[in-house]
């Protein structure tokens, strides 16, 4: 549908009994559906940086590919005045496009209408969009940006609301599922959002809430800043709501484009496969050998496995989820062989690697939506433990934890991981480790697996011998060199078949690359259930 045609005549000047009257009448709604908003709410929208919904639309479909459903929809409501002003679409586009050539649903939330509130012919509209969806096993991208339910509509658009949250449920694991916080979004439109794979949100002109500022200074007299509680800043590095923060709508839209390129259409399919833009094969190039290098020789000297990561990825194209959010974790995507892959890795630069709260749920949800997508899955291990703490104690580290041991043992997609340093005590067993399910776990020379660091380890087994030591030090000195002569290393490991293999860093690459066509075919059913009781 051209967004740019000329003004039609108005309805009082078209003969509606004639046939060029009736073409004249059709082109006239077409018109008034483009144009739902006013012209004011348009410039409003533009003066703010903002794209209005057809806009959205536009940058995130191919030219010409988009096919819009219920364009002359109209809601109809008459309560509190609303049967004088029934605008064409009722508040939201829906229809279906293509992204890269690739079939995807699209509904886009018009703030220009109504504010972007939702009614109940709104919600049909998304309705028919997911159930579209979901019909024809392609993924669907909401672009969000709206006030909340339609008051005058009452429980009718609470109604439609849950109809959403259904359908959402329905298709997750299924297709995949994307959303772009565009604008200010309150109450129930924050809850589908939510429901999806992935959050997409626009610095400094997009929130998230259930209930606004307004409202919390009158129950509890905090004074907090739209941004402040719910802005792209907030949700991708506080709440970890949001999986990335564009830097304008293109970029976050752009964003979404690559996140798809990466999914499948749905969850019988695998994701695309691309050639890489130099096939390097089994040739050691300079990256490979600059990891033989690279770990520092002492323990405690962190290094940036961002580095590691983009070394064995195609081109070092590496598209990070939920970078702001939980940074002593990494996950995200990228390729080897052309192949899509899903990466999770410690990173020695935040908090030693340790694994906290928002760290195990950060990637526990990473880990089980490649799972459902049939990406395989290569974790980087360098990792003392758990963070210790009362306060992560008392927030639920044991069961909130759980969940990423419940992610690694339940996925049935092929699993590789590469323990680069540390693998201590029960974060071993948490990260990828053969005992999960892990089908090749490799080790580098400078791995050391145990179930603590020398340190801790002799202050245990040797309280007595300390005490009794006339030089402390020296003697502790000694006890530690023990420990890691014997116990801190891969090769414990690697004679029990816990790890695969022990591989020159510079190696990585090309084992990554022989493992996963190994794994190609994996096939492994779990046991007959309804569904599992992860820890939530």
């Amino acid at each position: 549908m051209a967004t740019e045609a000329p003004e039609p005549l108005s309805a009082s000047e078209i003969d509606i009994h004639t046939t060029a009257g009736k073409l004249a009448d059709l082109q006239r709604r077409r018109y008034e559906a483009v144009h739902a908003g006013s012209k004011r709410a348009v410039e409003k929208q533009h003066a703010k940086g903002m794209m209005t919904a057809r806009e959205r639309i536009d940058a995130l479909l191919d030219p010409g590919s988009f096919v819009e459903f219920d364009a002359l929809a109209r809601h109809r409501s008459t309560s509190f005045g609303l049967d004088a002003n029934r605008p064409y679409g009722d508040g939201v586009v829906t229809g279906h496009g293509t992204v890269d050539g690739r079939p995807i649903a699209v509904f886009s939330q018009d703030v220009t209408v109504f504010g972007g509130s939702l009614g109940e012919v709104y919600g049909e509209k998304i309705c028919k969009a997911l159930d579209h969806a979901l019909t024809n096993g392609c993924p669907v991208v909401g672009i969000n940006e709206g006030g909340g339910a339609r008051i005058q509509e009452g429980v009718v658009a609470l109604g439609l609301y849950a109809e959403i949250f259904k359908r959402n449920t329905h298709a997750s694991g299924v297709i995949p599922q994307i959303s772009l916080i565009m604008g200010a979004t309150a109450g129930g439109h924050v809850y589908s959002p939510a429901l999806t794979d992935f959050v997409v949100m626009v610095d400094e002109t997009s929130q998230m809430f259930i209930t606004g500022p307004d409202v919390i200074k009158t129950v509890t007299g905090e004074d907090v800043s739209m941004e402040e509680l719910g802005g792209a800043a907030t949700h991708s590095g506080k709440s970890g709501v949001a999986h990335y923060m564009g830097a304008d709508e293109q970029d976050a839209i752009d964003y979404v484009k690559t996140l798809l390129s990466h999914l499948p259409d749905n969850n019988l399919e695998d994701p695309p496969t691309l050639p890489p833009e130099e096939d390097l094969g089994d040739e050691v190039t300079d990256g490979d050998l600059a990891l033989d290098t690279f770990i520092p020789d002492s323990a405690n000297q962190p290094y940036e496995i961002k580095r590691v990561i983009e070394a064995v990825l195609d081109d070092g194209d590496f598209v990070e989820v939920h970078e702001r959010f939980a940074t002593n974790i990494v996950v995200g995507y990228g390729r080897v062989d052309g192949r899509s892959v899903g990466i999770v890795a410690n990173q020695p630069m935040s908090f030693a690697g340790c694994l906290n709260i928002d760290a195990s749920e950060k990637a526990a949800r990473f880990v089980r939506t490649c799972d459902a997508f049939n990406i395989p899955v290569l974790t980087f291990v360098d990792v003392p433990g758990f963070l210790p703490g009362a306060d992560q104690e008392w927030d639920g580290i044991i069961r909130r934890g759980a969940k990423l041991l419940y992610a690694y043992a339940e996925a049935t997609v092929p699993l590789i991981t590469v323990i680069t340093r540390k693998a201590f005590g029960g974060a071993y067993d948490v990260m990828g480790s053969k005992h999960l399910g892990a089908d090749i776990n490799l080790a580098w020379p400078t791995a050391q697996i145990a179930v603590m660091g020398a340190q801790g380890a002799v202050n245990i087994l040797h309280r007595r011998t300390l005490a009794a030591a006339e030089d402390v030090e020296a003697e502790r000195t000694r006890l530690v060199g023990e420990y890691e002569d014997t116990l801190l290393n891969p090769y414990v490991a690697a004679e029990r078949g816990y790890v695969d293999g022990v591989i020159m860093p510079s190696e990585t690459r090309t084992q990554i690359a022989k493992a996963l066509k190994a794994l190609r075919n994996k096939r492994k059913q779990l046991p007959p259930k309804k569904h599992g009781n992860i820890p939530l």
